[in-house]
């Protein structure tokens, strides 16, 4: 691994208090050196594979996990079975095209909520994600 192209993605790591363990740095370089995506872990780990980095499935998942925890990803669950792991950070909310299985952003100045239900006692709203399902 050369260092100096992944100088700017170990310093993301360490910032949160992420190791930049080999397998981390190679997905942190995939996830975070470039546009802005949705990736599944299935997807991720074929991108993977396609590139010969051997990662299992499992660090896969559980690198996703982590980075999640740590602030570097978003996880957009669009139903039990499918949950996505977005790079974009940002407050927004998404498309998803039940067809192509496919996430697009939405704006959070495109959604506006309205109302929500009464708050639990000693609990505050972190973040409200909208899925606006289309298919057909």
């Amino acid at each position: 691994m050369k260092t100096k192209q992944y100088t700017k993605v170990i310093a993301q790591l360490r910032a949160v208090g992420v190791r930049p363990t080999r397998q981390r740095v190679a997905l942190a370089k995939l996830l975070l050196d470039g546009d802005k995506r949705h990736v599944t872990a299935e997807s991720l780990h074929t991108e993977v594979s396609k590139a010969s980095i051997k990662i299992s499935l499992a660090t896969v998942y559980n690198t996703l996990h982590q980075f999640t925890n740590a602030g570097l990803l978003r996880d957009v669950v669009v139903d039990p079975n499918r949950r996505y792991f977005d790079t974009n950070i940002s407050e927004h909310h998404h498309f998803y095209f039940e067809d192509s299985n496919q996430l697009a952003d939405i704006s959070v100045d495109d959604i506006a909520v309205s109302k929500l239900p009464a708050i639990p006692a000693s609990k505050n709203v972190r973040r409200i994600d909208v899925v606006v399902r289309v298919s057909g």
